[in-house]
Formats: structure tokens, sequence, C-alpha cells
């Protein structure tokens, strides 16, 4: 991708053709301009810079001060090493992103589900106080209560298994509530994610949410 011989990838799946997350593309948009100035953008669980380079035509100096990945060891050491720039940074922690950036607008794209612990971090995270946070591809299901799953990943893209958890909806949002809006709502831009399967039964969706702290005069 860095180098021009694929569009995006996205989970470690190569694309020739890109499927763009307007939602996402949306709300940067609104909160560059709610903001004033370009963002300090955070994507936590960022990979190698998947979303960066999938939306680098639109992450022009004026909406785009600095995005800053934060990620496992192995993928940070890798990323600062063959695909950072001067935009484009990895970090191992949000507080040691912090130590160089202030952020204002944090990412959660498909990342949180997959958290040992996802409430406490949640928790923490509302407590940093950040201007916008928009989840994306997040697992939400259909009962009153969090579900954790064995999620099997296609043998054609490699073989794999991981621990996913299918949230509910109310408790994943109640963290927020003190200090953040619920600006809006949206599916998932991914096919085939707007109806997610548990025992082969639809049980819930990827669906995502854009959080804007009451701070914000929108």
């Amino acid at each position: 991708v860095k180098n021009g011989e694929a569009v995006y990838e996205r989970d470690s799946v190569l694309f020739d053709k890109k499927v763009y997350p307007y939602p996402l593309m949306a709300y940067l948009s609104l909160s560059r301009n709610l903001k004033k100035q370009p963002l300090n953008i955070l994507d936590f669980g960022g990979s190698l810079g998947s979303t960066y380079y999938q939306l680098r035509e639109i992450l022009t100096p004026d909406v785009c001060a600095s995005y800053n990945v934060v990620e496992q060891e192995h993928f940070v050491t890798t990323g600062n090493v063959n695909f950072a720039n001067d935009t484009l940074k990895f970090y191992h922690s949000i507080d040691a992103c912090l130590a160089e950036k202030e952020i204002d607008f944090v990412l959660l794209s498909g990342s949180v589900q997959y958290l040992e612990q996802p409430h406490p971090f949640l928790e923490k995270l509302a407590g940093y106080n950040f201007d916008f946070i928009l989840f994306d591809r997040t697992a939400f299901n259909k009962q009153s209560f969090d579900r954790l799953t064995l999620q099997i990943v296609p043998p054609e893209i490699y073989p794999a298994s991981y621990p996913a958890w299918f949230f509910h909806e109310e408790f994943f949002l109640s963290h927020f509530s003190n200090m953040y809006n619920v600006a809006a709502e949206f599916p998932s831009y991914v096919e085939g994610e707007a109806v997610m399967y548990i025992d082969n039964k639809p049980a819930g969706a990827d669906k995502g949410f854009y959080l804007i702290n009451r701070t914000i005069h929108a």
C-alpha cells in the first residue's frame, strides 16, 4: 500500500479498489470545522496505518495536523521504521502519544471488541476528555448483556481465531454519558457486517457512534 502496489489494506487483506468509510470522512470534516483547526488524530488499534493510507487523499494539512497510531509493540517498531512520515507516527500506548501530542479526535475502528477487559479501557478513555471520539465497526448484540465469543478467521485470509466481544449498547455508551453527547449512530461501511452471526444465527451488527464532548459547541 505504501508503495502503491495495492490501493489499501483492511484486516490483513489487500484491496485493489477502495471502499470509503463515508461516516468517518464526514465526522472528521465536521470535527475539523468545529475545532476550527487541523486535527491531531489518534487511531487506536490502527495496524500499520490502514485507515491513514485509505484516507490519505482527504487527510490534507488543513484537515489533519498529525495521525498517530496506538498499537502493539511489534506494530509500533515496524511502523516507525517502515511506514512513519512527517504526519504518521506510531505509539505503544495512548499515554505515550499524549506525551508528544495534544489529541483532538480518537478513532477506534474494529478494535475495542478484541480487548481482554474493554470496560475498564472505555472508562479510562472517557477520562481523557478528548474532544471527539468515533467508534466504527464495533460489534453490538441484541441482548441486555455483553457476550464473549470466539471469532473464526476465514481460512482463505489466514487460519486463526480470536476472543471477541459483542457489547450491550446501553452499557457500552454509559461510560461516556457524563461528558459526551452521542451526535450520530451509523452502520458499518463494510459489506457483510450489517448483520453479525453467533453460532450461525443473526445476533447483532457492527456499527458506529460519533461522540462530541459537551465542552465543544456544535
